[in-house]
């Protein structure tokens, strides 16, 4: 009994038939394999990562030194890719609804892969800034894509630790590379005539080009388009009716993409809640993105650089435990907005254990690591705003790359302003603006719990409006009729779907 209950709130209710388990088995093991592969900024999530990260270890290996760079145009380097990356995420995902998953993602794979070739042999940093701006657009394609993808799989109840695996996958490539990124500059600096930087570049490409391909051949699309060879016709079905007979979860319907989004888009609240929830709250995560930990053991003096790269691991730890345990959590509880209270509660306490500059060394450790819970929102976050969209697929793929996009615009100025290198070891303006940050990001959350609620209140009157009229219809022996004026129309549909379970 105590097994059964374990097993349930680990991995969820038990599927309701042995096909249904099998069917998840292996939708969870190809879905989950290739995105995770694919890491970060977050699907092919791992290759992803190792590009993002070899740049600004190239840049301290050697780089700087043989394209004779100067002044700010490292940054630039940064700049330009994340305006390649802001403009590709809403076209990537809208493409998701033209164009087949299994294609479009491996294609954006082997697209980045062949460019971070290309960055091995550059002359000199203007060839650079052209490679980075389209491997942004490339890579946009796979954070919010691979939570569209999960969006459409999986039931509320399943989607989170789902969420979790995904967005956590991307923190152990932080792990992985510096591992990777050593070993490469060890054993191969200036085999062959090349420099250690040039090597990781190809083997960045090597590794991303394999991945894609294992792409092409196991990732099995969308519910209602799937074809992989994998999952027989009863199957198919299946991951299609299974998610219909979810009484609490409204199925999207399937539209034709047109300019009509626009108007459905801007004329509901989501779109503006959710994109203001993750441009805050992904603000949490700036000890983790900027390193603050490795910064403050530097300047203080007294480690390493071993250890300066190594005791920051506790924090990257903590953050897949919090991510992976949150998301366990809100699956079994169907609650998300609690993960987003407590992450902000948590980064509030770190601040403040930095601000006070007198405080022990141990403390600040503990504050550091403490702040790797502000990770485990995002799985959580996006996890919600996949429900909060549920019936409108083309909406909840804009909405999903809006809450990215508008991350990274703010991600563009936010460190610069609030995190320059030249404020280590104490940071002071940075643990202000996190405990702002914190604070706007607890009061985002009621926003849009409020506002979800507001929407479920709306529903649950119309629907209760039509079945009392359908009554005194039956009541009159004219339900059912051709002409009954209130027979729901297929535009009536999403408004008469009963609630979503509370998140």
């Amino acid at each position: 009994m105590a097994v059964g209950g374990l097993r349930r709130l680990i991995w969820g209710k038990h599927p309701a038939s042995k096909q249904e388990k099998v069917l998840l088995a292996k939708i969870d093991w190809f879905i989950l394999s290739y995105c995770c592969l694919m890491v970060r900024s977050r699907p092919a999530y791992f290759s992803n990562y190792l590009d993002r990260s070899n740049i600004s270890n190239a840049y301290v290996s050697g780089m700087r030194e043989e394209l004779q760079m100067f002044g700010t145009q490292f940054n630039k380097i940064n700049t330009i890719f994340t305006c390649g990356y802001i403009l590709g995420m809403i076209p990537n995902n809208l493409m998701l609804q033209v164009v087949s998953p299994r294609i479009w993602f491996p294609s954006m794979q082997i697209i980045w892969g062949v460019l971070t070739f290309c960055t091995s042999v550059v002359k000199n940093v203007e060839q650079i800034y052209v490679i980075r701006f389209f491997q942004g657009m490339a890579e946009s394609s796979t954070f919010v894509g691979t939570h569209y993808v999960l969006g459409s799989w999986y039931k509320p109840e399943e989607l989170g630790k789902r969420s979790g695996i995904f967005t956590s996958s991307g923190l152990v490539g932080t792990l992985f590379s510096g591992v990777l990124q050593a070993a490469v500059y060890r054993h191969l600096n200036g085999h062959a005539g090349r420099s250690g930087w040039r090597w990781l570049f190809i083997i960045d490409g090597i590794i991303t080009l394999p991945i894609a391909l294992y792409g092409f051949l196991v990732f099995p699309d969308l519910p209602r388009t799937t074809k992989a060879f994998y999952l027989s016709e009863e199957e198919r079905v299946l991951a299609h009716e299974r998610l219909e007979q979810v009484e609490k979860l409204e199925q999207a319907k399937s539209r034709p993409l047109s300019w009509n989004i626009l108007r459905r888009v801007l004329g509901r609240w989501r779109w503006y809640a959710c994109s203001l929830l993750f441009a805050i709250s992904g603000e949490t995560e700036s000890f983790g993105s900027n390193n603050l930990m490795g910064q403050w053991l530097k300047s203080i003096g007294g480690y390493s650089v071993e250890q300066i790269d190594f005791y920051p691991s506790g924090s990257t730890a903590f953050a897949i435990v919090s991510t992976l345990v949150c998301a366990t959590w809100t699956d079994h509880t169907q609650v998300r907005w609690p993960v987003l209270v407590y992450m902000s509660i948590a980064c509030i306490i770190s601040s403040i254990c930095i601000l006070v500059w007198s405080s022990p060394t141990g403390l600040k450790f503990f504050a550091y690591y403490l702040a790797g819970a502000s990770y485990a929102g995002q799985a959580t976050t996006f996890a919600w705003a996949n429900q909060i969209c549920a019936d409108d697929d083309q909406e909840r793929a804009v909405v999903l790359a809006s809450m990215n996009m508008w991350n990274n615009v703010v991600n563009a100025w936010w460190s610069i302003v609030f995190y320059p290198a030249t404020d280590a070891p104490r940071f002071r303006k940075g643990m202000i603006a996190m405990i702002c940050a914190s604070i706007a990001t607890l009061a985002v959350t009621w926003l849009v719990y409020t506002l979800e609620r507001k929407e479920w209140r709306i529903r649950d009157t119309k629907l209760l409006g039509i079945e009392k009229e359908d009554a005194q219809l039956d009541t009159k022996g004219g339900s059912g009729s051709l002409d009954n004026p209130h027979d729901v129309t297929a535009e009536e549909v999403d408004l008469t779907e009963a609630k979503p379970t509370p998140t």
